[in-house]
């Protein structure tokens, strides 16, 4: 993220000046203007100064020069095997490949950063290889996001620097906006993407056959993040001034402008996700980080650059937001947008830290102390910040893939308060990059911070902003080529010159914020203010912010305790048992569960550690990577669609919310559990194969299927007596490999669900279903067959019209058999529904079954509504229900115990309450209040 430069601003005068720039002022001017923040800590000499930013282009050369050697072309160094990472070549890693685009991304991202490290020669070096190397017409399908802020941005940020050093005389008198050509380029391959009603760029785009082309295979994507379809301006801006070809700043404005009028209008608060045609809100909570950060900082800085009033306007509506509601000193939370005082997660994402620094360009200095002080608590407990920490400052994601937003925050809080504490916080980070993460190759991301494991990844932005901002931060101006203060930052730290605010100003700069919105100006400041007002004349000001905080990570697990726990362990006592761990089939578990809380203080402080830790498991089981559930539809006779069994979705195979339902009878795979080249083929070709699960990964398991001719698979849970009544179901996940080999549809359904399916091709031999993202319409399905048309039109009048049958009993059975799919969560009962989901969904995780299991919330799963409540006899006639139950009644005895499920007379009242419940769960499925 980052930055703006600074331009001169006087005594306050009674104009609208540009208050963004306020900020910059102080932040860049402060430090040489006055000394009186410098008494909160000892003054760091021009020596060690010097000797640390030494220390950090040694760094950046065994990065840079270790991707060089080992890795270009590719588009990453993979640090620990010392190779390059070329899409396709590697196992996919799902969203994260697709900044991966086969144009030597870490090269491009690092331009501007040779020239900020003094690296002249090496940036001359490195943009001729740009020019001759690099393709842009790869058949690779990338993010929108990622391309324009790594790729655009660093050409466009190249571009800068390569004319400012032609204008000094002595390097790159060769250049001729090569890299702008290239920019240009790259700029008509993303407009493509804006092809929606909207003006919301699809999320990702192939860079030779663009959007919706057969041969594209992208372009069905109906959602995309805020951050994501808002953190264009700058770029896209910064193009159309250089090359005068408005259409991008005017496709970029027009994405602005379409999430400026979709806020919520009563907090003024915008969601995470948001969908590109209808502009409805996808998931409707709201923060400050992943999702939704660079928006924020590309308003703010939209304003910098461009000079239009409206831009700042709307920012601060948001600041106010963000600070009535998300901010709660020194935590920044995530609240509902239509319900701002209700939060919507217990932990924080590691990508919030950029917050601070917007605060220090807003000229918000106190909340940015106290927010980059807890943070740097974390960091001090852990040795980096992990990709998330609940409010009590324990992990919740333990990677850290070296992320510079803590740093970037760290040279901006130094740059307006002057106080060297912040150097010595700097200090901390190169020790830590030093000692946890440099590997020989490079820097490798940590894979878990609590361990210190290291996974085989240096992504492009380490080298693009880490190395930058901590350079800049132990730099003096004289170590500098060029006036920083010039040139203001992208959220990928790419320098675009100021001077581009009076270049080309052939966009309308139509004050479109006042057609949504009163705004009060009290609110805002429009002038220059007084520096001594903006921090107030206290030497110690800035330390006596952070003092109370000192000590807020340590308070929230107690040292003695952890002591001695420690001196337990060495002592030969086991370790605590651990929330992931558990097994709930696990007797040793459940003794040490009965002990918690009953011996000692010990005993109890794991107790409460250990509840605490299956809250914050199933929270993150339930909301990492997210598909909503799909329907397994019986359509064959007599079900006729009315018997629709939720199932879960698979990360891999074809997506049936992007294509048409896949239809076709079942049949089962032999072997059963599908580990192995099936033995009946024939059975299984041009069918839907049904598998057990077990004993092999699910991909494997589609692979099989396939091989024989499948056209979709339904993996039946081996657990005997699952459901989805009762527990969250979860979705299938890959094999760690490339799954694009997978092209069938795969859905997953709990025993009780599948023994449906089973249940009815041994009474009926021939089933048929629709695997689909809902459930269908049963005209639909039904059209063209002879059926009774209150079969499709579900007339209860009809339905009594016709006339009963002995052969009804079966059916009634299929009716019991429909169950009720989902529970609705209230989400103001948030806690509650977690540990509701807590009983069976730990144990899935860690069975030795070997299936990778992601969770869905219970209020995650929805369908579409059935019809009304007949059944259908063999000869597709319908029979009154309560006729049907009466008869029944009166020839039948009491049910034995050992009767199965499926065969028991239930109550009327009972039946008509679980149809009543699938309903309502089919309902849901049509409003994701998540």
């Amino acid at each position: 993220m980052s930055g703006a430069g600074s331009r001169g601003c006087g005594s306050p005068v009674p104009q609208r000046a540009p208050w963004s720039l306020v900020a910059a002022t102080a932040a860049f001017y402060l430090v040489s203007a006055t000394s009186v923040w410098t008494a909160g800590a000892e003054p760091m000499s021009r020596e060690e100064k010097q000797k640390l930013g030494n220390q950090v282009l040694e760094m950046f050369d065994h990065a840079y020069g270790n991707y060089m050697e080992h890795a270009y072309p590719a588009d990453e160094l993979m640090p620990l095997t010392c190779r390059g990472r070329v899409r396709g070549q590697e196992p996919s890693r799902g969203d994260v490949d697709d900044a991966l685009g086969k144009f030597s991304l870490t090269l491009i991202d690092s331009l501007d950063t040779l020239v900020v490290l003094n690296k002249t020669k090496e940036f001359e070096d490195a943009v001729r290889k740009v020019l001759r190397d690099v393709n842009l017409d790869n058949d690779v399908v990338v993010s929108v996001f990622e391309t324009n802020i790594r790729v655009l941005g660093g050409l466009l940020g190249g571009h800068s620097l390569a004319i400012m050093l032609k204008e000094k005389g002595e390097y790159m008198q060769w250049y001729n906006d090569e890299l702008l050509q290239m920019a240009k380029q790259l700029g008509y391959k993303l407009l493509p993407a804006f092809n929606t009603t909207s003006g919301l760029p699809y999320p990702r785009i192939n860079l030779k056959f663009g959007i919706r082309k057969p041969e594209a295979r992208t372009g069905t994507e109906t959602d995309t993040c805020t951050a994501c379809a808002g953190t264009l301006i700058l770029e896209f801006a910064a193009l159309s001034r250089f090359t005068g070809a408005t259409i991008f700043e005017e496709y970029a404005r027009k994405a602005l402008d379409f999430l400026w009028e979709k806020r919520q209008r009563s907090s003024n608060l915008v969601g995470v996700t948001i969908n590109i045609h209808t502009g409805d809100w996808v998931r409707k909570d709201s923060g400050v980080g992943a999702g939704i950060d660079s928006y924020y900082e590309y308003l703010l800085k939209a304003y910098v650059l461009l000079g239009d009033d409206s831009f700042l306007e709307r920012f601060n509506t948001h600041y106010d937001a963000i600070m009535r509601y998300i901010s709660q000193p020194p935590l920044l939370l995530d609240v509902h947008i239509h319900k701002p005082m209700l939060n919507a997660r217990t932990w924080m994402d590691a990508l919030l830290a950029f917050f601070p620094g917007l605060q220090v360009l807003k000229g918000d200095i106190r909340p940015a102390i106290e927010t980059h002080e807890m943070l740097y608590q974390v960091i001090k407990k852990h040795n980096f910040l992990p990709e998330a920490f609940t409010t009590d400052f324990r992990v919740h994601w333990a990677q850290h893939p070296l992320r510079p937003e803590f740093a970037e925050s760290t040279y901006f809080l130094y740059k307006a308060t002057g106080d060297p504490y912040y150097l010595e916080v700097g200090k901390t980070l190169i020790e830590n990059l030093n000692k946890y993460a440099r590997v020989p190759c490079g820097f490798a991301a940590m894979k878990d911070v609590r361990t210190g494991s290291h996974e085989d990844r240096m992504d492009s932005f380490f080298l693009a902003e880490m190395f930058k901002y901590l350079y800049l931060l132990f730099a003096d101006k004289e170590d500098i080529i060029f006036d920083i203060e010039d040139y203001i930052f992208t959220t990928e730290a790419h320098l675009l010159p100021l001077w581009l605010s009076t270049t080309n100003q052939s966009i309308s700069k139509k004050n479109t914020t006042s057609e949504y919105t009163e705004l009060d100006d009290s609110n805002f400041d429009w002038t220059c203010p007084n520096t001594q007002i903006l921090f107030p004349n206290d030497p110690l000001y800035a330390q006596s912010i952070r003092e109370p905080l000192k000590n807020v990570v340590d308070k929230s697990c107690p040292r003695g305790i952890i002591r001695v726990r420690e001196e337990s362990f060495r002592s030969g006592a086991k370790p605590p048992l651990r929330a992931r761990d558990f097994m709930a089939t696990n007797p040793e578990h459940l003794e040490i569960l009965k002990k918690m809380g009953a011996a000692s203080s010990i005993d109890a402080e794991d107790g409460l550690r250990f509840m605490q830790e299956m809250i914050e498991l199933s929270s993150q089981q339930q909301k990492e990577q997210q598909l909503p559930p799909r329907a397994v539809q019986i359509v064959s006779h007599p079900f006729f669609g009315r018997v629709v069994l939720t199932a879960g979705p698979a990360q891999f195979g074809l997506d049936l919310s992007k294509h048409k339902e896949t239809r076709g009878f079942v049949a089962s795979s032999k072997p059963y559990n599908g580990c192995s080249e099936l033995t009946n083929p024939e059975a299984v070709m041009g069918k839907i194969a049904l598998i057990q699960r077990g004993q092999c990964m699910f991909a494997e398991k589609a692979r099989n299927i396939q091989n024989a001719g499948a056209i979709g698979g339904i993996v039946i849970d081996d657990n005997e007596g699952s459901s989805s009544d009762t527990a969250p179901l979860f979705q299938m996940a890959g094999d760690g490999k490339d799954t694009d080999d997978i092209k069938i549809p795969m859905l997953f359904l709990f025993s009780k669900e599948g023994s449906i399916i089973l249940d009815a091709i041994r009474e009926y031999e021939e089933v048929e279903v629709l695997l689909s993202d809902k459930a269908k319409d049963r005209a639909a399905i039904l059209k063209g067959k002879m059926i009774p048309s209150y079969i499709i039109n579900s007339n209860p009048e009809m339905e009594n019209e016709e006339q009963s049958s002995p052969e009804n009993d079966s059916q009634n059975q299929s009716a019991e058999q429909v169950s009720s799919s989902s529970q609705e969560v209230d989400l103001v009962d948030q806690e509650s529904s977690e540990e509701n989901s807590l009983n069976s969904h730990p144990e899935s995780l860690s069975s030795a079954d070997m299936d990778k299991a992601v969770s869905i919330s219970p209020s995650e799963q929805t369908s579409n509504p059935t019809e009304n409540h007949e059944t259908t006899n063999l000869n597709g006639e319908c029979t009154d229900l309560d006729n049907q139950l009466q008869e029944q009644s009166e020839t039948e005895e009491d049910s034995s115990p050992n009767v199965s499920w499926g065969k028991k007379v239930r109550p009327i009242d009972s039946i008509l309450a679980d149809w009543n419940e699938d309903i309502e769960a089919f309902e849901m499925m049509e409003k994701d209040e998540l």
